[in-house]
């Protein structure tokens, strides 16, 4: 399965959770809900992913961490905010170039319509 195949599936299960449980939760509910979904439709899900920093080749003590990854190809950055702020498309695009993954997607669950939520972010390897 490719990135659009598999965003596409990823999507079609992020707005399942979404009609079932609405907006409103903290964030690490609906990233603990969207992991298990995902588990349970086959895919292989990694969370809270440790992504080193590295500067002058010397990789420092503090890093990032990844929501999730999904089937080794896909970063999943879930918010519950009011609104997405460039500087979340903009970490998610950090997150992809250092793991050379192209491309990622950002879910914001406290959209009213979760389709409004949605971003997809590509990075241009």
């Amino acid at each position: 399965m490719d990135e659009n195949e598999l965003s596409y599936e990823i999507i079609g299960i992020a707005l399942e959770l979404h009609r079932n449980i609405g907006p409103g939760l903290l964030e690490s509910a609906y990233e603990n809900a969207l992991a298990y979904d995902l588990v349970e439709a086959g895919f292989e899900v990694q969370t809270q992913v440790v992504m080193p920093f590295e500067y002058k080749e010397v990789k420092m003590g503090v890093g990032y961490r990844i929501d999730m990854i999904v089937e080794n190809k896909i970063i999943i950055e879930v918010k519950a905010v009011a609104d997405i702020a460039p500087v979340h498309s903009a970490q998610l695009l950090t997150y992809l170039r250092l793991s050379n993954l192209k491309l990622g997607l950002l879910i914001n669950f406290n959209a009213k319509l979760l389709k409004d939520g949605i971003h997809r972010v590509v990075n241009k390897l």
